[in-house]
């Protein structure tokens, strides 16, 4: 049974016994507004790369490089998460019977990788900029950095609207606001050595950014290659959903279950349920659908029902998939 909000209803019986499988399916919704977006954000980012990397080569920092680096990985970012929403619109296929859902998780986890190779080699360059220090434009740091700043903190802006809707949205409003704040300790690098000619600083700064990029792309990397995997998303506890299933009226016992990301936004499961009653009827596997959506964001669900308890299921045993 699935079941998708905001969409118009057919169902499918789909003959066997006790199997039932509805779908769901809506139009897509706002995917020219968020494509737009996205290519605001792309564009305005784009920019700032390159005026940061010609004042950063230009005024010997370090600092504005880091940024840059960082706000070019932002814009691949970007890129991969207009691409993926896009060609997560896509309808299925004989061959990709899920639609091409699946590469929003993609582009998260190439995204994180990017994102460690990039900073990488600029803490490399950075430390050893911190033993050979070179002299640093302070105002052009400033000006930049600043520019930087609003660029990034206009297209969080853009995108905040949409952030509670798609993981892979969220995963690029935060990104934005986080580059605001670095860009925002950059400009007070500026200023500090403008007036004090502490050109260490500079390095320095630039260390402490890459820091915070490998800590938060971390976890960025952890999820999205977890989610590659099949494993069920962090933001669902499977023992809740289990309990939920075998609590259910009727239900003697559970197996089969399974919880993995369709998408970024999306999540399926499938269990077989023995019920020795016989088959609950179609509204009650509709009722099960609509709370595993409302209740754990489960919008994917396939249920078996099961009504023989002396017929051994194959699948029973927890170690066989």
């Amino acid at each position: 049974m699935n079941f998708e909000p905001h969409s118009h209803d057919h169902d499918h019986d789909h003959g066997g016994p006790g199997g039932h499988h509805g779908h769901h399916h809506g139009p897509a919704h706002g995917l020219t507004d968020v494509g737009n977006i996205f290519l605001v954000g792309i564009s305005l980012n784009v920019l700032i790369v390159l005026l940061q990397v010609v004042a950063g080569f230009w005024g010997h920092s370090m600092a504005l490089l880091a940024d840059a680096g960082h706000n070019l990985s932002d814009v691949l970012g970007l890129v991969l998460a207009w691409g993926a929403n896009h060609l997560s619109q896509r309808a299925p296929t004989q061959r990709y019977t899920y639609g091409l859902r699946a590469t929003s998780i993609l582009a998260a986890l190439f995204n994180a990788v990017f994102l460690l190779v990039v900073t990488g080699a600029l803490s490399f360059a950075a430390i050893q900029r911190l033993f050979q220090p070179e002299p640093v434009g302070g105002m052009t740091i400033i000006v930049v950095a600043t520019i930087g700043m609003l660029v990034n903190g206009l297209t969080a802006l853009l995108l905040a609207s949409r952030r509670k809707e798609d993981l892979n949205i969220r995963g690029a409003f935060m990104h934005m606001v986080a580059d605001a704040a670095v860009s925002a300790g950059v400009v007070g690098t500026g200023i500090v050595i403008f007036f004090t000619g502490l050109l260490w600083l500079d390095p320095l700064v630039s260390l402490a950014i890459n820091a915070i990029i490998i800590i938060g792309t971390w976890d960025l990397l952890r999820e999205s290659l977890s989610m590659s995997l099949g494993a069920v998303p962090s933001s669902i506890k499977v023992n809740e959903v289990s309990t939920y299933l075998r609590t259910l009226p009727k239900v003697a016992s559970l197996h089969d279950l399974h919880i993995w990301a369709m998408s970024t936004s999306e999540t399926a499961l499938t269990a077989h349920l023995v019920m020795p009653e016989g088959h609950p009827g179609d509204e009650f596997l509709t009722t099960i659908c609509t709370e595993l959506h409302e209740k754990y964001g489960i919008g994917h669900a396939t249920l078996q029902i099961e009504t023989d308890e002396a017929t051994v299921c194959k699948l029973a045993p927890e170690t066989t998939i």
